[in-house]
């Protein structure tokens, strides 16, 4: 069995897509949502799957490296950024080394980076009057939205599009695709169980 933990904020949709897609997978399971933030309805999208959870603070991330621990306890493979928007610190890149990802809602390189998230990034896109947008799965470094492509899907834009449209249009794509790569990416896996 291969397990995951979905580090979240916010309203948890991605999360709950992907919580769905393994719900019934033998091989596959969402063992832990990790969340920074107290209340976020993500927590209830959770416990509606019977998943655990754990509400983190920045000095336990930072600092204490408690998370380390955490992830080890429930026997973590592979994480996915669903929604999380704090760096990640150095120590956890390292320790899931090609085995962390994010989604991030634009067509990476561009509009991403510091403050690039949610419908900051869709009112960038409509100001720009882009044709296109989308979405983007990568690998976790050091940097905000920097780490190697895995994936992207497009999505076409029409003149008077407001960032609301955008954002619908690009969250279908997300629903769509998230969970499937996740899949495809943790059969790469090498089989041992593990814990870094």
């Amino acid at each position: 069995m291969k397990n995951i933990a979905i580090f979240a904020a916010g309203s948890g949709t991605n999360a709950e897509k992907i919580m769905q897609h393994f719900e019934h997978n033998p091989e596959i399971c969402v063992s832990l949502i990790v969340c920074s933030k107290p209340g976020a309805k993500v927590l209830d999208r959770a416990a509606k799957f019977n998943v655990p959870t754990e509400i983190i603070t920045r000095q336990s991330f930072y600092e204490e490296r408690d998370i380390l621990n955490t992830l080890n306890r429930y026997g973590i493979d592979f994480v996915v950024l669903a929604g999380f928007l704090w760096l990640v610190p150095p120590y956890l890149v390292k320790a899931f080394e090609r085995r962390m990802v994010n989604i991030h809602p634009a067509l990476l390189p561009k509009y991403g980076g510091k403050g690039m998230y949610g419908m900051n990034v869709h009112r960038a896109v409509c100001e720009a009057g882009e044709p296109h947008s989308g979405i983007t799965i990568h690998y976790v470094n050091e940097h905000y939205d920097e780490g190697d492509i895995v994936f992207q899907a497009t999505c076409a834009l029409d003149l008077g599009d407001t960032p609301d449209d955008i954002a619908k249009k690009v969250r279908q794509l997300e629903h769509r695709y998230f969970p499937g790569v996740v899949e495809q990416l943790l059969k790469q896996l090498p089989s041992t169980s593990g814990t870094p």
